[in-house]
């Protein structure tokens, strides 16, 4: 068993089975499904997001393996993404809770809970209608500066996000948006993988996710150089030159993805 717990959850739950804790919160709930349930609390006035795993049983892990997917098996994968991030400086989620219990990994029973951050507003929510009314064009190229240099930090630090779109990076508001002064964090990680190194596959699926969900909100192609110029941290020249195929198959799978989407609504 592994239990990790910080204030207030470390006070609120003295004495307590945290397991059986976790599951007793009250609030919002975002997500219910059969293995994983996702909710919105407070907590002397704060709010904190929790995310419990109950285990996808054998059947689900088995789909997921022949079909090609990673299963999510629990909290651990959100965390260790969190621990690894914050170490490298990107910012992202303060988990204040953490636990882990039972070896059977169809089975087994985990929670994470992260501070909420607020006030913020997501990176999709933001753009809705940039297409028709363009921000201004330094916000804009910051804001692309920004997501590009997290992206890359992100994946030279081993993590691949897995659900790497706009909407995961939110940006702060509890100040004037101003394009010198931007906080952003990316959050969402109970998909993401971390290793020493990320594949390139898995870097591509992130850098592709990322694209596609952009294409609707005005985006030139000056945009995309920037975005890919502060990605590589090289030259431009050169990352047209060395990223050529890379670049193809970008434009060819958001476009898969869109095309997706629009027919059945859905992304990935």
């Amino acid at each position: 068993m592994k239990l990790i717990l910080a204030e207030p959850f470390k006070s609120l739950w003295a004495g307590q089975d945290a397991f059986e804790a976790v599951e007793a919160l009250h609030g919002q709930v975002y997500r219910e499904l059969e293995g994983r349930r996702t909710l919105r609390t407070e907590v002397d006035g704060r709010g904190y997001f929790v995310k419990i795993h109950r285990g996808i049983g054998w059947g689900e892990i088995v789909k997921n393996l022949l079909t090609a997917k990673a299963p999510v098996l629990g909290a651990a994968q959100e965390w260790q993404a969190i621990q690894r991030l914050t170490e490298a400086g990107v910012p992202t989620m303060t988990a204040v809770a953490y636990g882990e219990r039972g070896a059977n990994p169809a089975s087994q029973h985990s929670f994470i809970v992260t501070e909420e951050l607020a006030p913020t507003v997501d990176l999709e929510q933001l753009s809705l209608n940039w297409a028709q009314q363009p921000p201004k064009p330094a916000l804009k190229w910051a804001l692309i500066r920004k997501v590009a240099e997290m992206t890359g930090a992100m994946h030279r630090a081993g993590v691949n996000h897995r659900d790497c779109y706009i909407c995961h990076f939110l940006l702060h508001t509890d100040r004037p948006i101003q394009a010198n002064d931007l906080r952003l964090s990316v959050i969402d990680l109970h998909r993401a993988q971390v290793r020493d190194a990320v594949p390139r596959r898995w870097r591509d699926k992130d850098l592709a996710a990322l694209y596609f969900s952009a294409l609707d909100i005005g985006m030139t192609g000056r945009d995309k150089l920037r975005f890919l110029r502060t990605y590589f941290r090289r030259p431009l020249r050169q990352v047209l030159r060395e990223e050529a195929s890379l670049l193809v198959w970008l434009e060819r799978k958001a476009a898969k993805l869109y095309e997706r989407k629009q027919r059945y609504g859905e992304a990935l």
